[in-house]
């Protein structure tokens, strides 16, 4: 049990890594079409998460990879259950990385406008599904003992669903405009700090719907109550909100993106550990659901993975940290003649 309950935190970490980092490629996507209003701004948008972007997509892939191979049933029946959703996802994924690369490579106007619009739909996209995706797992989904999903695509667009989603925007927004706003200068720069400060109440406020809403339609709350030293993850997300509105104001934005990060982390972590020991519940019998201890691979694999993931993890993450500081520079349009840039 012990080496599932690890497997457990590790999974919920790869997914609160992914978020953190690529969430704010995703808050910037959205709003590239209405904060850049040149293109030298557009290209400048574009070239603050140019470096970093399919880097922080890693952290999906090594996500997907430890479900696969750690707990294969419960990667059988999430790809079975969200198919729709997920192929949504991978779709437009590629769709943005492709618009990147394309956006450039004709100088037209009407060619541009196509991928602008690639762009934002290839960053909001993901951003909803996957909120709507996690706030069903901490619903429940309409499972049968075989693993079945009982439903379609529209079974996932239920209200606590489409909050998830929302949730899930609001975050990466936020997240997105304090990245702008740290890589920046001049106008883009200020109108990134404008776009954080509007959006961090409506931010604060789906939070706090959220969490009440998952009182009424989850169980999240359970393992909270029945250990209360839990709730210092609500605690520190609690702090990266507040500590995003005190950044900007002193206009320390480095820091009150890291405050966003720390939100983003914790808020993950809130489903994760309100869901243990659950990764799929269902809402059809309490029974039916796939747990960390149920659908576990053997413990033989989870102690060679363990081995491999204590080895590689850091390295990955000491690289990535290394990216960051290496590309923490602001972008200017001086450097957008550099050969490197989109």
């Amino acid at each position: 049990m012990i080496l599932q309950s690890i497997w457990f935190f590790l999974w919920g970490l790869l997914w609160a890594l992914f978020f953190m980092t690529d969430g704010f490629d995703f808050g910037i996507g959205t709003l590239y079409p209405f904060l850049g209003k040149t293109e030298e701004e557009k290209r400048i948008i574009i070239n603050t998460m140019g470096p970093l972007w399919d880097g922080n997509e890693v952290w999906l892939i090594t996500a997907g990879g430890v479900t696969f191979a750690a707990f294969p049933l419960v990667y059988s029946t999430m790809f079975s259950s969200f198919y729709t959703a997920l192929m949504l996802i991978l779709f437009t994924l590629i769709l943005r990385g492709v618009s990147f690369e394309f956006r450039g490579k004709v100088e037209d106007p009407r060619w541009k406008r196509i991928w602008d619009y690639c762009i934002f739909v290839g960053s909001f996209a993901p951003a909803l599904l996957f909120g709507v995706a996690f706030a069903n797992i901490f619903r429940g989904i309409p499972i049968d003992k075989t693993g079945l999903f009982r439903g379609n695509l529209f079974t996932l667009l239920n209200p606590y669903g489409l909050l998830g989603g929302v949730l899930f925007v609001a975050l990466f927004l936020v997240h997105g405009a304090l990245w702008l706003a740290a890589k920046t200068e001049g106008d883009l720069h200020d109108r990134a700090v404008r776009t954080a400060s509007i959006l961090w109440p409506v931010e604060l406020a789906v939070v706090v719907i959220f969490l009440a809403a998952s009182a009424a339609a989850t169980d999240l709350w359970a393992n909270y109550l029945r250990y209360p030293a839990l709730m210092l993850v609500i605690l520190l997300a609690v702090a990266g909100l507040l500590g995003i509105r005190i950044f900007i104001s002193r206009k320390q934005f480095w820091a009150a993106w890291g405050s966003s990060a720390l939100a983003i982390v914790c808020a993950t972590f809130f489903g994760i550990i309100g869901l243990f020991p659950k990764m799929f519940p269902s809402s059809i019998r309490d029974d039916y659901s796939l747990t960390a201890f149920n659908a576990s691979s053997s413990p033989l694999t989870l102690k060679i993975m363990l081995i491999v993931v204590l080895i590689f993890i850091p390295i990955v993450l000491a690289y990535q940290i290394w990216a960051y500081k290496l590309f923490s520079a602001k972008v200017t349009g001086e450097s957008l003649y550099d050969d490197e840039a989109y």
